[in-house]
């Protein structure tokens, strides 16, 4: 509100990062992070500090084609004009493929309707060096049957506590996944993609662990059910590691507010 009184522009923007090299998004004490790349270029561009808000704080070598932030500034600067200049000095690690200016009201995370990972697994016998940062390498061969089978269970309005890890600061464990899909039978690339209205500490994570149990035979696909409903951490599978990880985009109201422009 004090900053719609004060005539302070909102501006947003679509950005992509490789997360190899940062200790998540949010800003931490002398650790690389996202936001503070973001905030120092921003600082740079302004000459002002502004916060920087991002739609959701992906973690530790967590990657992103579609994040959405804002930020808040007195800077006149045309908003197109801070895709170059804000790109000029960031890390090459970090890019900013779109930015517009919004109404003051405009908050990309709690305006954030539904996001999208993809979880990406590498199958191939000797992993890819040119994908090792962005997949997780997994050549056990996978009932691909059974894990699409299993992930039928998840999708809908469920109580995702046993797919949480300790240490979020979620008020509730009910989330809505509207989308669970598992794609590449015939690519070396094993790819899942989901799609929510929010998600758990290490959720996607923690269901990509369990799948992979699935599709080794190790639980049945029709015990999901049981693990979902029984609200337990301790019966789901491990934690997939981050690097397979990425969030693809960002949707609102008007669902085409988060993709305005194409990764």
């Amino acid at each position: 509100m004090v900053d719609h009184m004060c005539g302070r522009r909102n501006i947003k923007l679509i950005i992509q990062y490789d997360g190899t090299e940062y200790c998540g998004f949010q800003r931490q004490k002398d650790l690389p992070t996202i936001q503070a790349e973001l905030e120092d270029a921003v600082r740079i561009i302004t000459k002002t500090h502004s916060h920087i808000i991002g739609s959701g704080r992906t973690d530790a070598g967590v990657h992103a084609l579609g994040q959405v932030i804002n930020f808040r500034t007195d800077a006149k600067m045309p908003a197109d004009k801070f895709v170059p200049a804000l790109n000029s000095v960031l890390p090459r690690d970090i890019r900013v493929l779109c930015s517009e200016e919004v109404h003051p009201g405009f908050h990309s995370r709690y305006d954030a309707r539904w996001k999208t990972y993809e979880y990406s697994i590498d199958t191939r016998p000797v992993p890819s060096v040119f994908t090792r940062n962005f997949t997780y390498h997994f050549n056990i061969p996978l009932d691909l049957e059974a894990m699409i089978a299993a992930s039928e269970f998840l999708v809908g309005r469920h109580n995702f506590r046993s797919f949480a890890s300790s240490g979020g600061n979620s008020k509730t464990f009910v989330r809505n996944v509207r989308r669970l899909d598992i794609i590449g039978s015939h690519d070396p690339i094993l790819r899942i993609l989901i799609e929510a209205d929010g998600f758990l500490y290490n959720m996607i994570r923690i269901v990509v662990g369990t799948l992979l149990q699935v599709g080794l035979g190790k639980i049945t696909a029709d015990s999901l059910k049981d693990i979902r409903d029984a609200e337990d951490r301790r019966l789901s599978g491990p934690t997939a590691p981050a690097a397979g990880l990425c969030l693809i985009r960002v949707l609102y109201d008007d669902e085409n507010q988060g993709r305005f422009c194409h990764a």
